[in-house]
C-alpha cells in the first residue's frame, strides 16, 4: 500500500511549528509533524511567560514589530482565556537612567499603535502611598502603571497541538528526523520513532524547518541550496525566588546596562525573575544558567527591592535560546526579535522554508505569514481562520473565569475551588468534560500530591501527548515545583504501569 502524500510536512513541535501545522489543518491541508523530544521541550517552554508587545522593542525602532505584537496580544487572550490573562506592571521611575518623559512618550505608543480594546491603558502611580511601592527601597516615589498578559507557554503549544490534531494533523512526539531528501516532485523524510526504534518513511509536497535553535543543525539533514544565512543562538535564563511582594502585578525594572529585567507573581509562592541575553555557543540540548547569569538576575533585582537575593536564594532556574535572525548586530540585546523567513525552492524544486527567530507572541501571525509564502505550491488551502478561533478550551469570555471555576466545583463538589481553579486555569472548559463523571473522591484516583490525581494524568496520556513525569509535571500542568521526591516516584512507578499495558487507551495519542 502505497503512503500518502502530505500537504505539508513539519519539523519542530514548538510554538512555531505546532501553530502552522494547526492553521494549515484548519485550512483542508494535510499535516505531518514530528518532533525529536516532547512537544515544548525547548525554547517554547523557558519564556518569560508573557504575551507582550515588547515595550523595550520600541528603542529599537521596531513598530511593526511592537504593533503586530500588542495586535495578537488581544487576539490570544480572546482565543485562550484559560491560560493566558491581563497582568499589570509597575515601571518604577529610575533617576539616572531613562528619563521620565521618554518613558512617558513610549508607554503612550504601547497604549495606541496597536488597537488595545480589551485592557486598560497606562496610568501613573505614586509608589509613596500605592502597595506596589512597599517592598521597593524608598528612593522610588514614583513610576507607571501599564498592561500586557501572562500565558502558560508550554500549554499554549499543547493547546495548538490538540487542534491541529483535531483537524486531522498527524502529530508525533519523540521521532527526530534523520534526513529530508528533495526529488523533483516531493519530499521523501526519513524519521525514528524513539520508543519502539522504529524507522518510517514520510512523504510530502512542502516543508517547514521549524526547529528553532536546532535550525542549523536540522538542515546539515536535508537536502537545500548553499545559504550563508544562519541563527544566532542567545540564551535567555531566569529565576525563582521565595515571593517579595504580596500584590498580583509585576514590576518590569531598567538597568544600567539599558537592558529591562522582569519580576513577576509565580503560583503565588513565587517571584519569577528574568531574563538575560547571552550569545550561547554550543548544543541547544545543554543550554543551563551559569553563575554569572544568577548574580545579574540577583543583583538588577536588589537594586529595586528592600529584601535582598543572592544565589542562595534561588530555588528553581531555567534557560532557553532564542532562535534569532544573524542580522549582524554586534550585541545580543541589540538583535531583532522579529522573524525572517526563508524559501528555498532549489531548481524548480519542492519548496523548503525555514523560520529564524519569532516571539511566541507574535506565532498566530508568523503562521499566516509562512502559509502564505506557501501559497503558490498549495493553491488548494482555504482562507485565514485563527484570528477569530478559540483554541481548545477556551471558548468563554475573558472575565467569565470565575464563573467556569464555579460550574465545575456546582458539578463536581468533591472538587475544590483551589483544585477547580487549577483545572479550569489549565484546561478550560476542557475540564468539565475531564471530571464529569466524578462525584466522590474514589473517583479522582490515585493522589500524586498538591493537586494532581490520576484522572487528570489519564487525560494527559491518552490527550496531549505525555509520556514522562517531566512531561506532566513541568510542560503540562505546572505542578513540578510543589511534588517532592516520593510523589514523583510514585507518579513515574503509575506512568510505567499505565504505558505498559498494550491494551491501555492512555498508548492512543491523537492521529
Amino acid at each position: 500500500m502505497n503512503s500518502p502524500v502530505f500537504d505539508i510536512a513539519i519539523i519542530g513541535g514548538g510554538i512555531n511549528g505546532c501553530g502552522i501545522a494547526r492553521d494549515a489543518a484548519g485550512r483542508g491541508l494535510s499535516v505531518f509533524l514530528c518532533e525529536q523530544n516532547d512537544l515544548a521541550s525547548g525554547t517554547s517552554s523557558a519564556s518569560t511567560k508573557l504575551i507582550h508587545g515588547g515595550l523595550r522593542y520600541l528603542e529599537y525602532y521596531e513598530f511593526r514589530l511592537v504593533r503586530e505584537s500588542l495586535r495578537e496580544r488581544e487576539i490570544l487572550l480572546n482565543a485562550a482565556p484559560h491560560i493566558i490573562w491581563p497582568l499589570r506592571f509597575i515601571l518604577p521611575h529610575h533617576k539616572g537612567l531613562r528619563p521620565a518623559w521618554m518613558i512617558r512618550l513610549g508607554l503612550f505608543l504601547y497604549d495606541h499603535i496597536g488597537g488595545r480594546k480589551l485592557l486598560p491603558c497606562t496610568s501613573s502611580v505614586n509608589l509613596t502611598t500605592d502597595e506596589a511601592g512597599a517592598s521597593l527601597k524608598g528612593n522610588y516615589t514614583r513610576g507607571f502603571e501599564y498592561s500586557d498578559c501572562w500565558v502558560m507557554d508550554s500549554r499554549l503549544v499543547i493547546l495548538n497541538a490538540r487542534d491541529a490534531a483535531a483537524r486531522g494533523a498527524e502529530i508525533k512526539v519523540r521521532t527526530p528526523l534523520l534526513s529530508a531528501e528533495r526529488t523533483k516532485e516531493i519530499w521523501i523524510l526519513k524519521t525514528l520513532d524513539k520508543n519502539s526504534g522504529k524507522e518510517s518513511t514520510v512523504k510530502a509536497r512542502t516543508l517547514i524547518n521549524a526547529s528553532g535553535p536546532w535550525l542549523d543543525s536540522t538542515l546539515t539533514r536535508i537536502s537545500h541550496s548553499k545559504t550563508t544565512e544562519h541563527i544566532r543562538m542567545v540564551k535567555g535564563s531566569h529565576i525563582l525566588v521565595n515571593k517579595l511582594f504580596e500584590h498580583d502585578r509585576a514590576y518590569i525594572f531598567q538597568n544600567d546596562d539599558n537592558r529591562i529585567i522582569f519580576a513577576i507573581p509565580f503560583q503565588n509562592r513565587f517571584t519569577l525573575i528574568g531574563t538575560t541575553d547571552v550569545d550561547f555557543i554550543g548544543k541547544p540540548d545543554e543550554v543551563a544558567i551559569d553563575d554569572n547569569e544568577i548574580n545579574y538576575l540577583c543583583e538588577a533585582a536588589n537594586e529595586y527591592f528592600t529584601t535582598q537575593i543572592s544565589p542562595e536564594s534561588v530555588v528553581y532556574s531555567y534557560s532557553g535560546i532564542r532562535p534569532l535572525f544573524d542580522d549582524g548586530k554586534s550585541e545580543a540585546k541589540a538583535a531583532t526579535r522579529d522573524y525572517v523567513l526563508k524559501l528555498d525552492t532549489g531548481d524548480n524544486e519542492p519548496p523548503l522554508l525555514s523560520i529564524y527567530g519569532g516571539k511566541i507572541t507574535t506565532y498566530r501571525k508568523l503562521a499566516e505569514s509562512v502559509l502564505e509564502k506557501l501559497e503558490d505550491f498549495l493553491p488548494e488551502m482555504n482562507n485565514p481562520w485563527t484570528e477569530t478561533a478559540n483554541l481548545p478550551g477556551g471558548d468563554f469570555s475573558p472575565d467569565g473565569f470565575a464563573d467556569e471555576v464555579k460550574k465545575l466545583t456546582t458539578a463536581c463538589p468533591v472538587i475544590s475551588k483551589e483544585h477547580a481553579t487549577h483545572l479550569i486555569r489549565t484546561y478550560g472548559t476542557c475540564a468539565h468534560e475531564m471530571s464529569r463523571n466524578i462525584q466522590t473522591k474514589e473517583q479522582l484516583g490515585t493522589h500524586f500530591g498538591h493537586n494532581l490525581y490520576s484522572f487528570e494524568v489519564d487525560y494527559l496520556l491518552s490527550k496531549e501527548w505525555a509520556q514522562s513525569s517531566e512531561d506532566i509535571l513541568w510542560r503540562r500542568t505546572r505542578t513540578g515545583l510543589f511534588l517532592d521526591a516520593g510523589e514523583t516516584e510514585r507518579l513515574e512507578n503509575y506512568l510505567n504501569k499505565k504505558l505498559s499495558e498494550p491494551s491501555g487507551k492512555e498508548k492512543e495519542q491523537y492521529r
